[in-house]
């Protein structure tokens, strides 16, 4: 049996080792987490137009994480400080992809960054800043409390759940649609799904980080796969 096709969006590097320019990377974490579920992740280039075309010959769409959206894709008119490694490029990309995967059904998993990109392509806004170091969620494991009945629970077996997170920015407004599936205890959206859509999922943690030993974060991955599967 071929492994279903899983488009992952390539991230802009300035740097990456072993090689003499600028790359186009996703992490190894990430891709082996797909790998692992039974899928076949590929990395896509980013450009502008064609997406729908370029997706068609996919099984499943992985939207990782990665740098800020511009501020002004969800109508901010000023720009926090703590904004960072923001590229049009990339955002542009990443919210025709996310608009896309969701109008079609495409089985998608979205993750940090790529929940926020859900979020604003389906009309939502972002929280530029949660607060300050004593605030954010970077280089943090903390518990997430799992809405019963969710996609994500289904995916993850759990009601609540440790989760390695590195955000300093959050879900403001819903994106139209979406329901909370997770929240932190400090109230952070931690999940959204979107009824109707029954193969999308999306986290504000990096469950590739501790998949390899915790079947609930290694469960999402499958979850994908598995809709991605069932759905050629």
């Amino acid at each position: 049996m071929t492994r279903p096709l899983i488009a992952v969006p390539a991230r802009f590097s300035a740097t990456a080792s072993a090689l003499r320019y600028a790359a186009e990377v996703n992490a190894r974490a990430l891709i082996e987490a797909v790998w692992r579920a039974g899928g076949e992740p590929v990395s896509i280039h980013p450009v502008r137009g064609g997406v729908a075309e370029r997706l068609a010959r996919f099984d499943g769409v992985l939207l990782p994480g990665g740098g800020d959206l511009a501020p002004h894709c969800y109508g901010a008119t000023d720009t926090h400080d703590s904004v960072h490694d923001v590229d049009a490029l990339q955002d542009t990309f990443d919210l025709a992809v996310a608009r896309h995967a969701t109008d079609v059904g495409l089985p998608l998993l979205a993750i940090c960054r790529g929940l926020q990109v859900v979020n604003v392509a389906l009309g939502g806004t972002l929280e530029q800043d949660m607060g300050g170091p004593e605030r954010v969620h970077r280089h943090v494991v903390h518990p997430v409390a799992i809405r019963r009945g969710t996609l994500l629970e289904q995916a993850t077996g759990a009601e609540k759940t440790e989760v390695s997170c590195y955000h300093h920015q959050r879900v403001d407004r819903l994106g139209e649609g979406l329901v909370v599936t997770a929240r932190a205890a400090d109230g952070t959206v931690e999940g959204l799904e979107l009824p109707g859509h029954g193969s999308f999922t999306a986290v504000q943690w990096h469950p590739e980080d501790t998949a390899h030993g915790d079947p609930a974060q290694q469960g999402l991955f499958d979850a994908l796969v598995r809709a991605a599967h069932d759905g050629r």
